[in-house]
């Protein structure tokens, strides 16, 4: 296959139900080639495979996020724009200094028994449900709910209102993908940050008046003292990116990763007490179903890399999970391997953008993981899955499991 070929099968429904094959045909054209126009992405010129090329770009400052035209007018492209996950510097670096200060390790430190307490809870759940041989949905019962409760907590949401928040979350995830660009579909991303905005502007006055020991409250209270460049619209634009990002990805690196372990019981056996090995399955579970696939920059300047041109303002298609398994970097990367040495996964980015919310959702995955095969020994999955049709955000999001109890 030539690499408009690749592309196509990328985003035809076998490509997205496994994206591997054409990834590794990619790695063999190079780690950065040229396409051509296609309609889908008319201003990107090339697409990057390779490890050290998607890497080298992320991390460089001068590469940046190009602004979609007619941006200032739709609501959920507004909202994206006006928050450190899109922005470039200056405005990137001002924002990131305010929730540095508010998203500090002690506030992570004080989530690790929240972690915990939610994990037993839902595992509790999963064995009521789960028993005398009943089918559990895997995502509804855990991989959902751990990571949803665990942001909402710590970043000040009402446990209640998380029904109400991921119909919303949905829409905007649709919108993203790159074939997600419809009318329809932009139309319900514009209804969502038109509400998630209305509701952040409730809640954050709600804690003016009533503070608590939240992420939300300390940005407030640090928004209001006033020797911080950030505005209130700024804040619930960071607020509805981070909570979506944060809490997506971790329920992805669950449900993505359960067939993954099961393919290795000598892997689960060993996890309860062995905190190496849960931080390796992690690491290892990221690397190798990336929930994040791609990403994209644009050239500061007219530029050559690794020998392919990129003309100002053009746009490189990065695919972070081709690279999380090019095999210039991880040997034989098909294979599952918990210990495996060698750079780390480009799940979370690299450089300006790094993911903030990684270290919870990696947190959440060392404490879960151990306490959910040490609950559940003979978990097993029942039906076979599929993934989401999105490539941007690929996910399982029903996997029926049966616990292994008998009741």
């Amino acid at each position: 296959m030539d690499v408009s070929e690749i592309l196509t099968g990328l985003y035809s429904e076998q490509g997205r139900q496994n994206p591997y094959p054409f990834y590794a045909a990619l790695h063999a054209h190079g780690p950065i080639n040229h396409i051509p126009v296609r309609a889908e992405h008319s201003t990107v010129t090339a697409v990057a495979g390779g490890y050290d090329v998607v890497d080298r770009i992320l991390r460089d400052p001068d590469w940046y996020k190009g602004l979609p035209p007619g941006w200032e007018e739709q609501e959920i492209l507004r909202t994206f724009l006006t928050s450190m996950m899109f922005v470039n510097p200056p405005d990137h670096t001002r924002m990131r200094a305010v929730f540095a200060r508010t998203f500090t390790p002690r506030r992570l430190g004080a989530l690790e028994p929240v972690v915990v307490r939610i994990v037993e809870e839902r595992l509790d759940r999963m064995a009521e449900a789960g028993g005398h041989g009943a089918e559990v949905d895997f995502v509804a019962d855990f991989a959902y709910p751990v990571p949803a409760l665990v942001m909402a907590e710590f970043v000040g949401l009402p446990a209640a209102d998380l029904a109400w928040y991921r119909q919303r979350v949905d829409w905007i995830d649709e919108y993203m993908d790159v074939s997600g660009k419809t009318p329809e579909r932009l139309a319900r991303a514009n209804q969502a940050a038109e509400e998630l905005r209305v509701y952040y502007r409730d809640l954050i006055a709600h804690r003016r008046r009533s503070p608590a020991t939240d992420l939300i409250s300390g940005l407030v209270e640090v928004l209001d003292a006033g020797d911080v460049d950030l505005t209130e619209d700024e804040l619930i634009s960071n607020l509805i990116v981070l909570f979506n990002a944060s809490f997506v990805t971790t329920v992805y690196m669950f449900s993505n990763g359960l067939p993954l372990l099961l393919d290795h019981p000598e892997v689960t056996a060993a996890l309860p007490g062995d905190d190496a090995l849960a931080g390796g399955c992690v690491d290892e579970v990221l690397r190798m179903e990336s929930p994040v696939h791609f990403l994209a920059r644009s050239a500061p300047a007219d530029t050559e890399v690794d020998g392919v041109p990129v003309a100002r303002d053009d746009n490189v298609l990065l695919l972070i999970a081709a690279a999380n398994r090019d095999p210039a970097r991880f040997p034989d990367p098909d294979r599952f391997d918990p210990r495996r040495a060698g750079p780390p996964s480009l799940a979370f980015g690299v450089g300006l953008h790094f993911c903030l919310g990684s270290a919870v959702s990696r947190l959440e995955g060392r404490i879960a993981l151990p306490r959910l095969f040490a609950r559940f020994p003979r978990l097993a999955v029942t039906q076979p899955w599929t993934y989401s049709g999105s490539l941007f955000l690929r996910g399982i999001d029903k996997l029926f499991v049966t616990t292994g109890e008998a009741g």
